[in-house]
């Protein structure tokens, strides 16, 4: 039985001439911050309409590098979202700083504006992480126009929404600094890990090249604290540059795959993505269903793969029970962890795979009611 993936590393890159990049960057003996990362970060700027990007080593290093740029330090508190595979909680403690965890807006499956609201009444945080999730941009105006009533910058995580915009602003673009993630999976994805921070904010620009390479200001002047060694190299910035181009028409066909999907789904028991145009592009395919443990193994008999983004709120992860974290009750994060499915959803999955998708969970359905 052929199997369908979930994504195809192969097919995404199908058309990307990927061998003479490389040839390019190795014959050119240059390896790190050099004309490739340049050209990149120039380029994917100017894409989002921003004046700065800072790439660096991976989308973890981007959240962790973007909050201590804005000063984030141990016991500072950072409100984020718990649904979002523990990845903005992975930045926020590697500062010694405290998550602060909201609940989400279960259409969206997004951080709740209203709930934000209620949490800066008894909180005042010194950032907030936005995730957009699965390419599905979150309430971003309204939880901008809270945090700027509060006083608190926004860091909005994209690595899952490359392109995706409202009114004409691109994720990313929206706070104070916006944080991406290439890997390979990613709608506009490298070779091998990569990441980058995005802002308008010159001084933080400034910060941020100092940061992610041991905080120079220049060669062995160490200036700023906390610094790293995060740079993205230069064969997985030429591999980017090269695909920079497909990534709208890449996020089309992924909007229309789960438009088709949404089509096909609408009469059965199962709580699909709720989106409208370019604010959602795509990256996961992600439904809900009370039964998804029998519905994935049913799945997986007629040879289609889904997976769990993400199976555990980041509240409940065993390696970080803090007696410092506040008292947490998140009703739509549980919910959502216990029932979210992702199917397969991204360029190139031919029409032939998609109707036997829509064919396997509408036949699940059909003997399971």
């Amino acid at each position: 039985m052929s199997k369908i993936p979930l994504f195809s590393v192969k097919t995404v890159n199908a058309n990307i001439d990927c061998l003479s990049v490389i040839k390019r960057v190795v014959e050119s003996h240059w390896y790190v911050l050099g004309k490739e990362v340049a050209g990149f970060e120039e380029e994917f700027a100017s894409y989002l309409g921003l004046s700065s990007c800072i790439s660096v080593a991976n989308g973890t290093d981007a959240l962790e590098l973007a909050l201590r740029a804005l000063g984030i330090a141990q016991n500072d508190h950072v409100i984020t979202v718990a649904n979002a595979g523990f990845y903005s909680s992975t930045a926020i403690h590697m500062l010694g700083a405290i998550p602060y965890y909201v609940d989400i807006d279960l259409q969206t499956l997004t951080m709740s504006a209203e709930k934000l609201k209620e949490a800066l009444v008894s909180v005042k945080p010194k950032a907030i992480i936005v995730t957009h999730l699965y390419g599905q941009l979150a309430d971003i105006e309204t939880i901008c126009h809270i945090a700027s009533d509060a006083n608190v910058p926004i860091i909005e995580d994209c690595a899952q929404a490359h392109g995706a915009k409202r009114h004409g602003k691109y994720a990313g673009t929206f706070g104070e600094i916006g944080c991406f993630s290439f890997y390979p999976t990613k709608n506009l994805g490298a070779l091998g890990d990569g990441g980058a921070i995005v802002t308008n904010n010159t001084s933080l620009a400034v910060r941020l090249k100092q940061l992610r390479q041991y905080g120079w200001d220049k060669k062995y002047h160490v200036n700023q604290t906390g610094g790293s060694n995060s740079r993205l190299d230069e064969i997985q910035a030429a591999i980017l540059r090269v695909k920079l181009p497909y990534l709208d028409d890449g996020n089309t066909q992924r909007r229309e795959i789960a438009k088709k999907y949404n089509m096909a789904f609408a009469k059965l028991p199962l709580s699909c993505p709720h989106f409208s145009g370019e604010e959602y592009v795509g990256h996961l395919y992600v439904v809900r269903t009370a039964n998804r443990d029998s519905f994935r193994r049913y799945l997986e008999t007629l040879g289609i793969a889904t997976d769990v983004h993400y199976p555990i709120a980041d509240q409940c992860q065993l390696a970080y029970q803090n007696p410092h974290i506040h008292p947490i009750h998140l009703p739509d994060t549980q919910e959502a962890c216990q029932q979210v499915v992702s199917l397969p959803c991204y360029p190139g999955l031919t029409q032939t795979e998609l109707n036997s998708v829509i064919k396997g969970v509408q036949q699940y359905f059909a003997t399971s009611f």
